[in-house]
């Protein structure tokens, strides 16, 4: 398996055609990148609190341990808080707008998280982003070689109440967010999904957060590349506290559920 500093692949069965990819679960910021945050030690806990998908990779190794056939996890060991994987680093990004873009700028109350440096962003983006950006990506095309079909579940939570710093002001914020792409989300895949996260509580597509991911090289291009995104609202699983709750279990069933329906429609 590839190893570079920010992500780790938990290995599932050679048959199994899905990746559960979870982006945002962790809060390890590097000694040298945290040199650069302007937050105090207290203002960065509260942000790290609001920012991380917490315990999404609990829920993503608890599905994939109950699943009949075990899925492979990509999993990214570092804070989004360094980079985000899930961004365009360049000007196709919409969150640049509000300095939330590959590099954060900015933190969920807007204030100011670094001081805007070109050539430290460069940096992050060169050890970082880009060696995870094509390590999934030749990840996925090593599983196509064996393959006809690559699904990516992309996990994630958001929090009930809306970030000051947002661009999704307004929309509604169910228990369960399915994000689809036009090219790579399948009707099927869709439906699936709402099948077997409907048990959770209400569901939207691509509300309040919309897509999914897929490696850039891929998107729009390989159709045998498939993907939807799972964001599940934190208080359905974890308290004020982000502790699990009793929610977890059937949300962790639920995804089980999901994979279980296996590759095809």
């Amino acid at each position: 398996m590839d190893e570079i500093p920010n992500l780790r692949i938990i290995p599932g069965d050679p048959l199994s055609p899905f990746i559960l990819h979870v982006p945002h679960s962790s809060r390890f910021i590097p000694d040298e990148v945290r040199s650069d945050i302007l937050l105090t030690d207290e203002d960065l806990k509260n942000e790290l609190d609001e920012m991380t998908d917490s315990h999404t990779e609990v829920l993503a190794e608890t599905a994939a341990r109950e699943s009949k056939i075990r899925p492979w996890i990509f999993l990214n060991t570092l804070s989004r808080l360094v980079i985000d994987p899930e961004r365009f680093p360049d000007a196709r990004e919409q969150m640049n707008t509000i300095g939330m873009g590959a590099v954060y700028q900015s933190t969920s109350t807007g204030k100011n998280l670094r001081r805007p440096d070109e050539g430290k962003e460069k940096d992050l983006l060169e050890k970082f982003f880009h060696p995870y950006a094509r390590v999934f990506e030749n990840f996925v095309t090593r599983r196509l070689s064996t393959l006809d079909q690559v699904i990516i579940v992309d996990v994630h939570s958001y929090r009930a109440r809306i970030h000051m710093n947002s661009l999704n002001k307004g929309l509604r914020r169910p228990a369960i967010c399915i994000g689809v792409d036009g090219f790579h989300t399948p009707e099927w895949l869709q439906e699936r999904a709402k099948k077997c996260f409907s048990q959770i509580g209400d569901i939207a597509i691509n509300e309040p957060y919309s897509g999914t991911y897929v490696p850039l090289t891929k998107w729009g291009v390989d159709a045998k590349v498939s993907s939807i995104m799972m964001e599940n609202r934190a208080d359905t699983f974890v308290d004020d506290s982000l502790r699990l709750t009793q929610g977890f279990k059937p949300l962790a069933q639920a995804l089980t559920n999901f994979l279980n329906e296996g590759s095809k429609p």
